[in-house]
């Protein structure tokens, strides 16, 4: 999934093994792109699991920040790993997150640009049994 302020930008699906950079893309909103193409966004479904080259750095929007120093303040994680999920869905702001081991979500749109990750791992995409899926006629032997 793409952010809804991305939903203008190309994108296409990120792929298992694959590394992204996060990327400013002039639209409000931070995003995954490939290192080759910045132009596109590389959109992925809640659940994907990434793996970053260092700790994961994000700004801070709490209002303490903003007072002490008229800006975000930057935030580095311990944190290699983190899941991507949805939140807010339903209201008109930013979708996209990350959730890192301990629990704590961030916002795509606050990460720092130029932060290096690989796609670990896709959500499994639920099939149906064999017995429930559509059955053929089968054909008819003289």
């Amino acid at each position: 999934m793409c952010d809804y302020s991305l939903h203008g930008v190309r994108n296409r699906p990120a792929k298992v093994g694959e590394k992204l950079v996060t990327t400013d893309f002039g639209t409000g909103t931070r995003g995954f792109a490939s290192p080759s193409d910045l132009q596109t966004a590389v959109c992925l479904l809640p659940g994907t699991e990434l793996a970053f080259s260092a700790g994961i750095s994000h700004s801070d929007w709490t209002l303490r920040a903003l007072i002490r120093e008229w800006s975000p303040a930057r935030t580095k994680t311990a944190h290699r790993t983190a899941i991507f999920r949805q939140i807010n869905v339903g209201q008109m702001t930013h979708h996209d997150a990350l959730e890192f081991p301990n629990g704590k979500r961030v916002l795509l749109t606050c990460l720092s640009v130029g932060q290096e990750a690989t796609v670990l791992q896709l959500p499994a995409v639920p099939r149906p049994a064999p017995e429930t899926q559509e059955q053929k006629p089968a054909s008819i032997v003289a």
